[in-house]
């Protein structure tokens, strides 16, 4: 398999910005199209060949477990022979998912460092991506992986130029307005998870620490950082908003994120 590295996804937050949804489940269980955030994500990674996955679970994982052990069942039509539970048949035109999923209980309060460093034993001291379990972006998995190579370094991580959340006006000194701009690109570029870690990543972690700071600010540091800078699509779903606006774009087939 050509990308056969796993993915790392951090999906035990708290979500405290879109309580409407995450009162009730785990952010990365919100749905778009009828299917969770993770789901899209993991979809999305598995066209670029990665077909192994392990979810850091916290705050409501138990719905995470509940999703990935009754996978088929809840999505698929299926018979089972009553006098013999285990006998399952499953209806379905195309293969079913060749995914391996591993679901780690992180700890509810845990770090993205943290969770990152509690599932070592998983990544078995390989590559392996990392991202974040509500943000949908159409990443060149390839391209990112060839960057990673190529630069030799430990960490790669993803960024991009977002845009402005605020129209923009160009004002002279007399206070004159000349233009209008709605919502320009920005100059600065901001993370968006997609990194890619060499093993020796762990020894700039632990269970308590925040993966954006100490460990990549230390790792910066000692050129051992690199960004790949991702020129299309990307999408948090942080606030209730994006998650209707994400459901729009799938609702009405323009989902740049949808690469399978």
């Amino acid at each position: 398999m050509k990308n056969a590295i796993p993915a790392v996804l951090l999906a035990g937050g708290l979500g405290t910005r879109m309580r409407e949804e995450t009162e009730y489940r785990p952010k990365p269980m919100v749905e778009i199209g009828g299917q969770p955030v993770l789901w899209h994500i993991m979809k999305n990674l598995s066209s670029a060949s990665i077909s192994e996955f392990v979810v850091c679970t916290g705050y409501k994982g138990q719905q995470i477990k509940d999703y990935f052990l009754n996978y088929h069942t809840s999505n698929h039509d299926f018979t089972v022979q009553l006098n013999q539970h285990s006998d399952i048949k499953i209806h379905k035109d195309e293969p079913l998912e060749n995914w391996a999923v591993t679901v780690a209980d992180t700890g509810q309060n845990t770090m993205t460092g943290g969770r990152v460093n509690k599932i070592r034993k998983y990544v078995d001291g390989r590559r392996f991506l990392v991202t974040y379990g509500d943000g949908l972006a159409n990443v060149d998995i390839d391209e990112l992986l060839k960057f990673h190579e190529n630069h030799g370094r430990i960490a790669t991580v993803s960024t991009v130029r977002p845009m402005s959340r605020f129209g923009i006006m160009d004002i002279d000194p007399d206070g004159t307005v000349r233009k209008f701009r709605e919502k320009p690109q920005v100059d600065d570029w901001v993370n968006i998870g997609f990194f890619i870690f060499e093993p020796d990543i762990f020894e700039y972690l632990n269970d308590d620490c925040v993966l954006e700071r100490e460990p990549l600010e230390a790792l910066a540091k000692k050129g051992e950082l690199r960004a790949f800078q991702h020129q299309g699509f990307w999408q948090p779903m942080d606030t209730y908003r994006e998650s209707l606006m994400l459901n729009e774009m799938w609702e009405s087939n323009m989902a740049p994120w949808k690469t399978w």
